[in-house]
Parts: C-alpha cells; structure tokens; sequence
C-alpha cells in the first residue's frame, strides 16, 4: 500500500530576534549606540529608560554580544574588498584584570582588516590572525607592514610568501595611530571580563569604524548623519 506524503509547507526562516520580549527596534538601537558611542552598558540602560523602555544594563550586554556578531556577519557581503597593502600590529587591553595582546591591521584605505585578542604575543597568535583574515576575505596582500617583531617573517613567509614585508621605522604609523581610536572607545568600558567578550567588542568596534567610513554598499542613499541607523535597520531585517 502506497503511502501518501504531503510535501511540508514552505516556513520563512525564523529571526534572530525571534523570542526576545523587547522588539528589534529597540534591541538593535541599544547595539548601535554602544558600539558607536563611548558609553557603557549602564549608560545605554538609561538613555532607553528615558525613552520610556526599560531594560536592565545586563541585558543590554547580551544583546550586544548575541547580536553584533550576526550583523557583522550579514554585512559582509557588502564590503568592500580591502586593499593590496596591510598594516599589521598589536597593543593591548586588559581583560578582567589581565593584560590581552589585540593583532590589528588596516589597509592603506583606513578599513580595518580583522582583530584578534590573544593571551599571547608569539608565532601562533600571529599565524592564527593572518589565517583569520585571509579566510574571512579571500584575499591576499602584496605588501605587508609590521614592526621589527622577530616571529612576522617566519609567518609571513609561510603564510603569505608572495608578498614584500617591510619593516622601517614609521612605516607603520598608519595602524598604531589607528590603535588610539581603539583605546578611546575602550576607555569608559569595565565590561572586559573574559576573551570572548573582548574579541566581540573589538572587533565590533571595527565594524562600526568601516561602516562610518563607507567601506560597505549599505544605505547609500541614506543621508550620513542617519547613514549607520539605516545600515543596521537592514542588517536587522536581514538576520
């Protein structure tokens, strides 16, 4: 006896806003401000409070660590290839108390390349950040600036072989004066309390600072001063 099966009906993919009590206006402006402003979890708590919403500065850091990762993630098919040229160094931040080596790099356009926070400064935490980045953009640079750290030509040699790695002093002023901005936003924060919130938050932070200085197609036609609210109101829709 043949059985009938009926084919299942069609379901649109569920949001990831989906079974949160506040709507996704309110969570993705709570995400914005914080990544784009230098305030802390507690100071978004009472700007919404103001508002009229009233959410508890710990969901606040929930929200950003759950969600800025996925719109991140959905932006990235909008950005603009980097460039050819890669200024590549670390500072450091603390985290919970201990001291974090953060591996930066940024093209010769100003659009952050990628971050990685590691608990050391050696060969490995080098190789596993240039491997990050280029798997994440699929391509390669031509040229590569770093400081005179002894691990970079090992790595660089075995990872990006074509490519000319320049040490000189002052080349590579590009990325540490880039780090400041880093630091600046870093500064009204007390939220740092593991590696993975501190890789979530940097590396949101260099998502906002190439979505200001246009490295993504999203919301061109937005006026800039709403340009970053239109570009996560579609990068809301879109997760």
């Amino acid at each position: 006896m043949k059985s009938s099966t009926r084919p299942r009906p069609w379901l649109p993919p569920t949001s990831a806003f989906a079974g949160f009590r506040f709507p996704t206006e309110v969570i993705v402006i709570a995400v914005r401000w914080y990544l784009r402003f230098n305030l802390s979890y507690r100071d978004v708590e009472e700007l919404l409070v103001e508002r009229g919403v009233e959410v508890d500065h710990v969901t606040v850091y929930r929200w950003v660590q759950r969600f800025t990762p996925l719109l991140a993630d959905a932006a990235r098919f909008c950005r603009h290839s980097p460039g050819d040229r890669w200024f590549v160094d670390e500072t450091y931040v603390k985290v919970n108390g201990v001291w974090r080596y953060v591996y930066r790099a940024v093209d010769q356009y100003g659009q952050v390349i990628d971050v990685l926070v590691s608990a050391r400064r050696d060969a490995d935490a080098a190789r596993r950040f240039f491997r990050r980045a280029l798997s994440a953009l699929k391509v390669k640079p031509t040229e590569v600036v770093t400081d005179a750290a002894a691990v970079y030509p090992s790595v660089l040699d075995e990872l990006i072989p074509q490519a000319w790695h320049h040490v000189e002093q002052y080349a590579n002023n590009p990325i540490e004066a880039d780090h400041s901005r880093l630091k600046h936003r870093l500064r009204p924060m007390r939220e740092l309390r593991t590696d993975n919130t501190a890789q979530v938050i940097i590396a949101g932070h260099a998502f906002m600072q190439n979505l200001r200085r246009g490295h993504y197609e999203l919301s061109l036609d937005a006026p800039p001063m709403t340009r970053v609210a239109a570009a996560f109101a579609e990068l809301a829709q879109a997760i």
